[in-house]
Protein backbone atom coordinates (compact mmCIF):
# COMPACT_ATOMS: atom_id res chain seq x y z
CA UNK A 1 0.00 0.00 0.00
CA UNK A 2 1.83 3.45 -0.91
CA UNK A 3 3.41 4.98 2.31
CA UNK A 4 3.30 8.64 0.95
CA UNK A 5 3.04 10.98 -2.39
CA UNK A 6 5.60 12.66 -4.36
CA UNK A 7 4.73 15.13 -6.70
CA UNK A 8 1.17 13.63 -7.32
CA UNK A 9 2.98 9.87 -7.28
CA UNK A 10 2.34 7.22 -4.64
CA UNK A 11 5.62 5.91 -3.63
CA UNK A 12 5.94 2.34 -1.95
CA UNK A 13 8.16 1.12 0.58
CA UNK A 14 10.39 -1.18 1.26
CA UNK A 15 12.96 -2.16 3.86
CA UNK A 16 16.01 -5.24 3.24
CA UNK A 17 17.68 -7.08 5.79
CA UNK A 18 20.82 -8.97 5.29
CA UNK A 19 21.05 -12.14 7.24
CA UNK A 20 24.09 -12.08 9.37
CA UNK A 21 25.26 -15.32 7.39
CA UNK A 22 25.14 -13.38 3.92
CA UNK A 23 26.72 -10.53 6.62
CA UNK A 24 30.65 -11.77 4.53
CA UNK A 25 29.37 -10.24 1.48
CA UNK A 26 29.95 -6.73 2.33
CA UNK A 27 26.19 -6.16 0.21
CA UNK A 28 25.76 -2.55 1.58
CA UNK A 29 29.80 -1.41 1.11
CA UNK A 30 29.56 -2.74 -2.60
CA UNK A 31 26.25 -1.23 -3.39
CA UNK A 32 27.24 2.25 -2.02
CA UNK A 33 30.97 1.68 -4.09
CA UNK A 34 28.79 0.72 -7.52
CA UNK A 35 26.33 3.66 -7.00
CA UNK A 36 29.10 5.96 -6.60
CA UNK A 37 30.80 4.31 -9.59
CA UNK A 38 27.51 4.49 -11.94
CA UNK A 39 26.56 8.01 -10.39
CA UNK A 40 23.22 6.42 -8.91
CA UNK A 41 21.91 6.03 -5.53
CA UNK A 42 21.59 2.46 -3.90
CA UNK A 43 18.03 2.09 -4.20
CA UNK A 44 18.30 2.95 -7.60
CA UNK A 45 20.46 -0.19 -7.94
CA UNK A 46 18.62 -2.27 -5.72
CA UNK A 47 15.69 -1.42 -7.59
CA UNK A 48 16.92 -2.45 -11.14
CA UNK A 49 18.61 -5.52 -9.39
CA UNK A 50 14.87 -6.68 -8.32
CA UNK A 51 13.42 -5.80 -11.62
CA UNK A 52 16.21 -8.48 -13.79
CA UNK A 53 14.97 -10.62 -11.02
CA UNK A 54 11.39 -10.48 -11.31
CA UNK A 55 11.66 -10.72 -15.40
CA UNK A 56 14.25 -13.57 -15.47
CA UNK A 57 12.20 -15.47 -12.86
CA UNK A 58 8.82 -14.36 -15.07
CA UNK A 59 10.30 -15.88 -17.89
CA UNK A 60 11.20 -19.28 -16.44
CA UNK A 61 7.52 -20.00 -15.65
CA UNK A 62 5.99 -19.01 -19.21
Amino acid sequence: MPERTHAGRALDKISIYIPQKKAHHNVMERLRKLGEKKDRSMNYLVVEAILQYLENEEKKKA
